[in-house]
Protein backbone atom coordinates (compact mmCIF):
# COMPACT_ATOMS: atom_id res chain seq x y z
CA UNK A 1 0.00 0.00 0.00
CA UNK A 2 1.24 3.41 -0.82
CA UNK A 3 0.20 7.07 -1.65
CA UNK A 4 -2.66 8.38 -0.05
CA UNK A 5 -4.26 6.02 3.05
CA UNK A 6 -7.37 4.63 1.92
CA UNK A 7 -10.68 4.39 3.98
CA UNK A 8 -11.60 1.53 5.36
CA UNK A 9 -15.34 0.83 3.85
CA UNK A 10 -15.94 -2.04 6.25
CA UNK A 11 -14.50 -3.74 9.00
CA UNK A 12 -15.16 -7.18 10.93
CA UNK A 13 -14.51 -7.69 14.73
CA UNK A 14 -13.71 -11.43 15.52
CA UNK A 15 -14.33 -11.65 19.18
CA UNK A 16 -17.49 -9.82 21.00
CA UNK A 17 -15.58 -10.44 24.87
CA UNK A 18 -15.11 -7.12 26.43
CA UNK A 19 -12.37 -5.34 24.29
CA UNK A 20 -13.63 -6.55 21.07
CA UNK A 21 -16.92 -5.47 21.68
CA UNK A 22 -15.72 -1.85 22.92
CA UNK A 23 -13.65 -1.32 20.14
CA UNK A 24 -16.57 -3.38 17.79
CA UNK A 25 -18.27 0.21 19.46
CA UNK A 26 -15.13 2.76 18.71
CA UNK A 27 -15.40 1.41 14.84
CA UNK A 28 -18.90 2.31 14.99
CA UNK A 29 -18.74 5.99 16.92
CA UNK A 30 -16.20 6.59 14.40
CA UNK A 31 -18.17 6.45 11.36
CA UNK A 32 -16.44 3.10 10.11
CA UNK A 33 -18.78 0.29 8.99
CA UNK A 34 -18.34 -2.36 11.40
CA UNK A 35 -19.99 -6.19 12.03
CA UNK A 36 -19.10 -7.70 15.54
CA UNK A 37 -18.40 -11.78 15.27
CA UNK A 38 -19.66 -13.70 18.89
CA UNK A 39 -18.95 -17.42 19.24
CA UNK A 40 -22.31 -17.83 20.85
CA UNK A 41 -25.44 -16.70 18.85
CA UNK A 42 -27.36 -15.53 22.19
CA UNK A 43 -24.39 -12.78 22.09
CA UNK A 44 -24.78 -11.46 18.42
CA UNK A 45 -28.77 -11.47 19.12
CA UNK A 46 -28.48 -9.75 22.18
CA UNK A 47 -26.30 -7.30 20.28
CA UNK A 48 -28.15 -6.92 17.21
CA UNK A 49 -31.45 -6.66 19.19
CA UNK A 50 -30.92 -5.03 22.77
CA UNK A 51 -27.91 -2.83 21.48
CA UNK A 52 -26.20 -4.45 24.93
CA UNK A 53 -23.36 -7.42 25.55
CA UNK A 54 -25.29 -8.12 28.61
CA UNK A 55 -22.14 -10.50 29.76
CA UNK A 56 -19.36 -8.06 29.13
CA UNK A 57 -20.64 -4.48 28.92
CA UNK A 58 -24.13 -4.97 30.53
CA UNK A 59 -24.83 -1.22 31.74
CA UNK A 60 -23.31 0.33 28.22
CA UNK A 61 -26.04 0.70 24.96
CA UNK A 62 -23.96 0.07 21.77
CA UNK A 63 -24.50 2.22 18.84
CA UNK A 64 -27.15 1.28 16.17
CA UNK A 65 -24.56 1.34 13.90
CA UNK A 66 -22.74 -1.87 15.24
CA UNK A 67 -23.74 -4.48 13.13
CA UNK A 68 -23.30 -8.35 14.98
CA UNK A 69 -23.72 -11.97 13.67
CA UNK A 70 -22.57 -15.58 14.77
CA UNK A 71 -21.64 -16.50 11.32
CA UNK A 72 -17.93 -15.76 10.78
CA UNK A 73 -18.45 -15.65 7.27
CA UNK A 74 -21.21 -13.66 6.95
CA UNK A 75 -18.38 -10.89 9.33
CA UNK A 76 -15.89 -11.37 6.72
CA UNK A 77 -17.56 -10.60 3.41
CA UNK A 78 -16.53 -7.70 1.87
CA UNK A 79 -14.32 -6.74 4.96
CA UNK A 80 -10.93 -4.53 4.46
CA UNK A 81 -9.78 -4.98 7.79
CA UNK A 82 -10.13 -7.72 10.37
CA UNK A 83 -9.88 -7.05 13.59
CA UNK A 84 -8.64 -9.90 16.25
CA UNK A 85 -10.01 -9.72 19.45
CA UNK A 86 -8.89 -13.06 21.24
CA UNK A 87 -7.28 -13.98 24.24
CA UNK A 88 -3.26 -14.68 23.00
CA UNK A 89 -3.23 -18.28 23.83
CA UNK A 90 -6.18 -19.01 21.42
CA UNK A 91 -5.44 -17.13 18.90
CA UNK A 92 -3.88 -19.36 16.76
CA UNK A 93 -6.57 -22.06 16.91
CA UNK A 94 -9.25 -19.73 15.90
CA UNK A 95 -7.00 -17.99 12.90
CA UNK A 96 -6.36 -21.85 11.68
CA UNK A 97 -10.26 -22.16 11.45
CA UNK A 98 -10.63 -18.83 9.56
CA UNK A 99 -7.76 -18.41 7.20
CA UNK A 100 -9.69 -20.07 4.44
CA UNK A 101 -12.19 -17.25 4.48
CA UNK A 102 -10.27 -14.15 5.39
CA UNK A 103 -9.86 -11.70 2.14
CA UNK A 104 -6.57 -11.86 0.72
CA UNK A 105 -4.75 -8.12 0.85
CA UNK A 106 -6.70 -7.41 4.53
CA UNK A 107 -5.38 -5.30 6.96
CA UNK A 108 -4.86 -7.91 10.07
CA UNK A 109 -5.29 -6.31 13.60
CA UNK A 110 -4.18 -7.70 16.28
CA UNK A 111 -5.87 -6.94 19.99
CA UNK A 112 -4.41 -9.37 22.10
CA UNK A 113 -1.44 -9.04 24.25
CA UNK A 114 0.61 -12.45 24.87
CA UNK A 115 3.47 -14.20 24.31
CA UNK A 116 2.08 -17.58 22.57
CA UNK A 117 3.50 -20.48 24.77
CA UNK A 118 5.45 -23.57 23.07
CA UNK A 119 6.97 -21.01 20.25
CA UNK A 120 7.50 -17.88 21.82
CA UNK A 121 6.01 -15.83 19.24
CA UNK A 122 4.05 -12.51 19.27
CA UNK A 123 0.59 -12.33 18.39
CA UNK A 124 1.75 -10.49 14.89
CA UNK A 125 4.00 -13.37 14.52
CA UNK A 126 1.43 -16.05 15.07
CA UNK A 127 -0.98 -14.02 12.58
CA UNK A 128 2.00 -14.30 9.47
CA UNK A 129 2.81 -17.76 10.18
CA UNK A 130 -1.04 -18.91 9.88
CA UNK A 131 -2.29 -16.70 7.44
CA UNK A 132 0.43 -16.17 5.54
CA UNK A 133 0.21 -12.55 5.34
CA UNK A 134 3.04 -10.15 4.82
CA UNK A 135 4.75 -8.17 7.70
CA UNK A 136 3.24 -4.98 6.41
CA UNK A 137 0.07 -6.65 6.43
CA UNK A 138 -0.37 -6.78 10.29
CA UNK A 139 -1.35 -4.09 12.52
CA UNK A 140 -1.29 -3.49 16.31
CA UNK A 141 -3.63 -2.16 18.57
CA UNK A 142 -1.82 -1.15 21.88
CA UNK A 143 -1.72 1.42 25.02
CA UNK A 144 -3.57 2.10 27.99
CA UNK A 145 -7.19 0.76 27.20
CA UNK A 146 -9.20 -0.53 29.80
CA UNK A 147 -12.11 -1.05 27.88
CA UNK A 148 -14.20 -0.45 30.63
CA UNK A 149 -13.59 2.84 30.71
CA UNK A 150 -13.38 3.40 26.89
CA UNK A 151 -17.00 1.68 26.43
CA UNK A 152 -18.07 4.60 28.64
CA UNK A 153 -16.53 6.81 26.35
CA UNK A 154 -13.73 8.27 28.86
CA UNK A 155 -11.37 9.87 27.25
CA UNK A 156 -7.48 8.04 26.15
CA UNK A 157 -5.02 7.49 23.54
CA UNK A 158 -3.49 4.11 21.76
CA UNK A 159 -1.00 3.48 19.26
CA UNK A 160 -1.69 1.68 16.19
CA UNK A 161 1.72 0.03 14.99
CA UNK A 162 2.10 -1.22 11.50
CA UNK A 163 5.75 -1.46 9.41
CA UNK A 164 3.42 -0.14 6.45
CA UNK A 165 2.31 3.84 7.51
CA UNK A 166 -0.48 4.50 4.90
CA UNK A 167 -1.84 1.36 6.48
CA UNK A 168 -1.52 1.97 10.29
CA UNK A 169 -3.17 5.86 9.24
CA UNK A 170 -6.10 3.83 7.94
CA UNK A 171 -6.62 1.94 10.91
CA UNK A 172 -6.08 5.14 12.87
CA UNK A 173 -8.67 7.54 10.79
CA UNK A 174 -11.33 4.15 11.03
CA UNK A 175 -11.41 4.27 15.06
CA UNK A 176 -10.36 8.38 15.72
CA UNK A 177 -13.19 9.59 17.94
CA UNK A 178 -14.03 12.64 20.27
CA UNK A 179 -12.38 9.78 23.31
CA UNK A 180 -10.65 7.49 21.41
CA UNK A 181 -7.02 9.34 20.14
CA UNK A 182 -5.17 6.77 18.23
CA UNK A 183 -1.02 7.72 17.06
CA UNK A 184 0.56 5.49 14.38
CA UNK A 185 4.02 3.60 15.33
CA UNK A 186 5.83 1.30 12.70
CA UNK A 187 7.62 -0.43 16.27
CA UNK A 188 5.16 -3.33 16.05
CA UNK A 189 7.81 -5.06 18.12
CA UNK A 190 7.90 -2.51 20.88
CA UNK A 191 4.59 -2.30 21.06
CA UNK A 192 3.63 -6.11 21.20
CA UNK A 193 6.00 -6.75 24.08
CA UNK A 194 5.39 -3.28 26.04
CA UNK A 195 1.50 -5.03 25.97
CA UNK A 196 2.50 -8.77 26.64
CA UNK A 197 5.39 -7.62 29.72
CA UNK A 198 3.29 -5.27 31.27
CA UNK A 199 0.56 -7.47 32.41
CA UNK A 200 3.30 -9.57 34.06
CA UNK A 201 4.28 -6.69 35.87
CA UNK A 202 0.58 -5.62 36.84
CA UNK A 203 0.57 -9.20 38.54
CA UNK A 204 3.54 -7.98 40.96
CA UNK A 205 1.89 -4.97 41.83
CA UNK A 206 -1.13 -6.51 42.66
CA UNK A 207 0.51 -9.38 44.26
CA UNK A 208 2.63 -6.53 46.51
CA UNK A 209 -0.80 -5.17 47.37
CA UNK A 210 -1.94 -8.36 48.48
CA UNK A 211 0.73 -8.59 50.45
CA UNK A 212 -0.16 -5.04 52.08
CA UNK A 213 2.84 -3.09 50.33
CA UNK A 214 2.16 0.39 49.38
CA UNK A 215 2.02 3.17 46.56
CA UNK A 216 6.14 3.23 47.12
CA UNK A 217 6.40 -0.65 46.19
CA UNK A 218 3.40 -0.62 43.35
CA UNK A 219 5.97 2.72 41.50
CA UNK A 220 9.17 0.89 42.31
CA UNK A 221 7.54 -2.48 40.38
CA UNK A 222 6.16 -0.35 37.60
CA UNK A 223 9.81 1.69 37.11
CA UNK A 224 12.00 -1.17 37.25
CA UNK A 225 9.45 -3.25 35.31
CA UNK A 226 9.53 -0.95 32.52
CA UNK A 227 13.31 -1.44 32.90
CA UNK A 228 12.61 -5.19 32.25
CA UNK A 229 10.59 -4.55 29.36
CA UNK A 230 12.61 -2.27 27.94
CA UNK A 231 15.94 -4.40 27.74
CA UNK A 232 13.94 -7.59 26.70
CA UNK A 233 12.31 -5.04 23.68
CA UNK A 234 15.13 -3.47 22.83
CA UNK A 235 17.26 -6.87 22.24
CA UNK A 236 14.61 -8.09 20.00
CA UNK A 237 14.93 -4.88 17.99
CA UNK A 238 12.73 -2.25 19.27
CA UNK A 239 13.17 1.16 19.46
CA UNK A 240 13.71 2.30 23.16
CA UNK A 241 11.77 5.50 22.91
CA UNK A 242 8.17 3.14 22.15
CA UNK A 243 8.66 1.54 25.47
CA UNK A 244 8.98 5.30 26.58
CA UNK A 245 5.31 5.89 25.18
CA UNK A 246 1.45 4.46 25.27
CA UNK A 247 2.17 1.22 24.06
CA UNK A 248 4.88 0.93 27.09
CA UNK A 249 5.05 3.55 30.32
CA UNK A 250 1.39 4.52 29.44
CA UNK A 251 -0.39 0.45 29.23
CA UNK A 252 2.24 -0.19 32.82
CA UNK A 253 0.67 2.48 34.69
CA UNK A 254 -2.87 1.81 33.79
CA UNK A 255 -2.63 -1.60 34.10
CA UNK A 256 -0.75 -1.85 37.02
CA UNK A 257 -2.86 1.11 39.24
CA UNK A 258 -6.20 0.34 38.10
CA UNK A 259 -8.55 -1.73 40.07
CA UNK A 260 -10.25 -2.59 36.94
CA UNK A 261 -6.84 -4.28 35.08
CA UNK A 262 -7.99 -8.04 35.55
CA UNK A 263 -3.98 -8.78 35.87
CA UNK A 264 -3.70 -6.90 39.11
CA UNK A 265 -6.41 -8.33 40.41
CA UNK A 266 -5.55 -11.80 40.18
CA UNK A 267 -2.03 -10.80 41.19
CA UNK A 268 -3.53 -9.56 44.52
CA UNK A 269 -5.61 -12.42 45.40
CA UNK A 270 -2.40 -14.22 45.39
CA UNK A 271 -0.61 -11.45 47.32
CA UNK A 272 -3.78 -12.33 49.89
CA UNK A 273 -3.04 -15.96 50.34
CA UNK A 274 -5.23 -17.26 47.96
CA UNK A 275 -4.50 -20.22 45.48
CA UNK A 276 -4.38 -19.82 41.83
CA UNK A 277 -7.52 -21.88 41.67
CA UNK A 278 -9.18 -19.77 44.10
CA UNK A 279 -8.07 -16.40 42.30
CA UNK A 280 -9.22 -17.54 39.34
CA UNK A 281 -12.42 -17.95 41.08
CA UNK A 282 -12.51 -14.43 42.64
CA UNK A 283 -11.82 -13.29 39.15
CA UNK A 284 -15.03 -14.30 37.95
CA UNK A 285 -13.27 -17.47 36.30
CA UNK A 286 -11.11 -15.99 34.39
CA UNK A 287 -6.81 -16.70 34.28
CA UNK A 288 -5.44 -13.33 33.85
CA UNK A 289 -3.29 -12.88 30.45
CA UNK A 290 -0.01 -12.53 32.62
CA UNK A 291 -0.37 -15.54 34.05
CA UNK A 292 -0.56 -17.37 30.78
CA UNK A 293 2.43 -15.32 29.27
CA UNK A 294 4.67 -15.15 32.19
CA UNK A 295 6.74 -18.85 31.31
CA UNK A 296 6.55 -17.41 27.54
CA UNK A 297 8.45 -14.23 28.69
CA UNK A 298 10.73 -15.39 30.83
CA UNK A 299 12.08 -18.04 28.31
CA UNK A 300 12.27 -15.48 26.04
CA UNK A 301 14.29 -13.14 28.37
CA UNK A 302 16.34 -16.25 28.94
CA UNK A 303 17.13 -16.77 25.14
CA UNK A 304 18.23 -13.09 24.56
CA UNK A 305 20.29 -13.47 27.84
CA UNK A 306 18.14 -10.53 29.20
CA UNK A 307 17.67 -10.14 33.38
CA UNK A 308 14.04 -9.82 34.23
CA UNK A 309 13.73 -11.02 37.96
CA UNK A 310 10.26 -9.45 38.30
CA UNK A 311 8.96 -11.27 35.37
CA UNK A 312 10.84 -14.56 36.70
CA UNK A 313 9.72 -13.90 40.57
CA UNK A 314 6.24 -14.07 38.79
CA UNK A 315 6.56 -17.43 36.88
CA UNK A 316 7.68 -18.66 40.30
CA UNK A 317 4.57 -17.72 42.25
CA UNK A 318 2.30 -18.79 39.23
CA UNK A 319 4.22 -22.22 39.41
CA UNK A 320 3.95 -22.48 42.99
CA UNK A 321 7.64 -22.97 42.96
CA UNK A 322 7.66 -20.23 46.22
CA UNK A 323 5.10 -18.18 48.37
CA UNK A 324 4.35 -14.47 47.25
CA UNK A 325 5.61 -13.61 50.67
CA UNK A 326 8.61 -15.45 49.98
CA UNK A 327 9.52 -13.73 46.04
CA UNK A 328 9.12 -10.50 47.74
CA UNK A 329 11.51 -11.00 50.26
CA UNK A 330 14.04 -11.89 47.22
CA UNK A 331 13.61 -8.84 45.61
CA UNK A 332 13.93 -6.71 48.17
CA UNK A 333 16.99 -8.37 49.54
CA UNK A 334 18.50 -8.75 46.08
CA UNK A 335 22.01 -7.32 45.81
CA UNK A 336 23.03 -3.50 45.80
CA UNK A 337 23.91 -2.23 41.83
CA UNK A 338 23.57 0.98 39.87
CA UNK A 339 20.59 1.88 38.29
Amino acid sequence: MSGTPVPLRRVAVLGAGTWGTTFAKVLADAGTPVTLWARRAEVAEHVALDRCNHEYLPDVTLPAALAATADADEALDGADAVVLALPAQRLRENLERWTGHLPRGVTLVSLAKGVERGSLLRMSEVIREVTGAAADEVAVVSGPNLAGEIALEQPTATVVACSDHERAVSVQHACSTGYFKPYTNADVVGCELGGACKNVIALACGTAAGLGYGDNTTASLITRGLAEISRLAVALGAEQMTLAGLAGMGDLVATCSSPLSRNRRFGEALGRGLSMAEAEEANHGQVAEGVKSCDAIGELARRHGVDTPIVDAVRRVCAGEVTAKEVGDELINRELKVE
